[in-house]
């Protein structure tokens, strides 16, 4: 019993010791150039080691790289002396092709801070990998649509959030193959014609109300199968059904939800027809993109962290939700050229070169859902006038400063 208890205290004191250690030195990661770097500007990471302690210590600090599709390009380091209650500062420079990056520093062997780098986003090269026939595809879709009486229907409902400068509807409309499609609406009391806003949702978003701007037409659209219309017992692997044929597929009919939306927006009197906006992030990014790509009825729109582009590049960079895609493909014995061609019609990258009004993006560096690699290579073939805005410490989010970076956006 004496061994066993002397074997814990040694223990114990070996522990308490690593964690002194560790403690004493702390790490600063500077963010240069919020971490995204245009050239002439060179990839520059700066780091501050801190000692803690009243005495020196030498300490070994690494800087490893990696691609976003974790293949590893080099490891950096350099050995710092630092007097007691004193820091050091290290910097490591290097050069990368454009694109973006996983960076992670260690402090002798432990890990202490992980983050992505962008370089060069603009120059991100995704070839397109469209079909010769994507475009008779997409025109065939909305003559389909067209066809298909959109049977209206608009119900005033309570306003959960009391707002007195406008009137609250529920919406309910047919799409593409009669299916029942709809959303909120948000209409201002006083009388006139507004500029609208059309919000895509994500994925699997429940259904929310706009919170209502006294100048403004706002309307969120549940697409099928999603928000309002979302059934637990069907499940949420939308991206998968239909997936062996696309004139089955799931995205087919949302895509022409996105213009029956439009439609609809069109058709109040209410709305300025000439000023309607779109906007939505992850799923509903893409959404956006898609609507301005099918539809050259939106006046600008603004994506954020958009999904659905890039399918190839994506399932090596990500797991979710493409492992359940892959899945799919395995059940249904799919060949890799079958399966990438049946995605290219759906693919945000290949069709975005039909845009023909302003787009303004928003990435989070950090998103590891929707990464800003898939992001540029759609947004990088876009011809018409552009922006992005880049958030350093964002993940599958965009940052403080969105809003009116869009809204001015909008007002050019």
């Amino acid at each position: 019993m004496k061994n066993i208890t002397k074997i814990l205290s040694i223990l114990v004191i070996a522990l308490f010791s690593i964690s002194c250690t560790q403690a004493q030195t702390t790490i600063k990661v500077a963010q240069n150039n919020d971490w995204v770097f245009v050239s002439p500007i060179v990839p520059k990471i700066d780091i501050t080691a801190v000692n803690n302690s009243q005495n020196a210590v030498k300490e070994l600090v690494t800087l490893q790289i990696e691609t976003d599709k974790h293949e590893k390009l080099f490891v950096l380091s350099q050995t710092a002396d630092i007097l007691g209650k004193d820091s050091a500062k290290i910097t490591f420079e290097f050069s990368l092709q454009a694109g973006f990056y996983r960076c992670e520093v260690f402090l002798a062997n432990s890990s202490v801070k992980q983050f992505n780098i962008g370089v060069n986003p603009e120059e991100i090269v995704s070839k397109p990998d469209y079909q010769p026939d994507i475009k008779e595809f997409w025109d065939r879709a909305k003559a389909e649509l067209a066809l298909v009486k959109p049977e209206y229907k608009i119900t005033q409902i309570k306003d959960t959030f009391n707002n007195k400068q406008r009137k609250l509807y529920l919406v309910k409309m047919k799409s593409l193959g009669g299916v029942e499609v709809g959303g909120f609406l948000s209409v201002p009391v006083k009388k006139g014609k507004f500029p609208a806003d059309i919000h895509y949702m994500g994925y699997g978003s429940k259904p929310w109300q706009p919170g209502g701007m006294a100048d403004r037409v706002e309307f969120v659209l549940s697409t099928r199968n999603q928000g309002l219309y979302e059934n637990t017992a069907t499940g949420n692997q939308w991206i998968c059904w239909g997936l062996e044929d696309i004139e089955k597929y799931y995205y087919r009919g949302a895509f022409m939800d996105l213009i029956r939306a439009i439609d609809f927006v069109c058709s109040l009197p209410s709305v300025d027809t000439e000023n309607i906006f779109a906007e939505g992030a992850s799923q509903g990014g893409a959404f956006t993109l898609a609507a301005a790509a099918l539809d050259n009825r939106l006046k600008a729109i603004a994506p954020q962290i958009p999904f659905l582009s890039d399918y190839p590049d994506y399932f090596q960079i990500v797991d979710w939700p493409g492992n359940w895609l892959l899945d799919k493909q395995k059940e249904l014995k799919m060949s890799d050229e079958q399966f990438y061609k049946n995605l290219s019609y759906f693919d945000i990258k290949n069709i975005v070169q039909w845009i023909t009004c302003p787009v303004i993006m928003g990435v989070g560096l950090q998103d590891d859902v929707c990464p800003p690699h898939t992001n540029f290579s759609g947004y990088n073939l876009i011809t018409t006038k552009k922006e992005y805005r880049i958030y350093p410490n964002e993940k599958h989010s965009t940052g403080k400063g969105w809003w009116e970076a869009k809204e001015e956006f909008w007002g050019k």
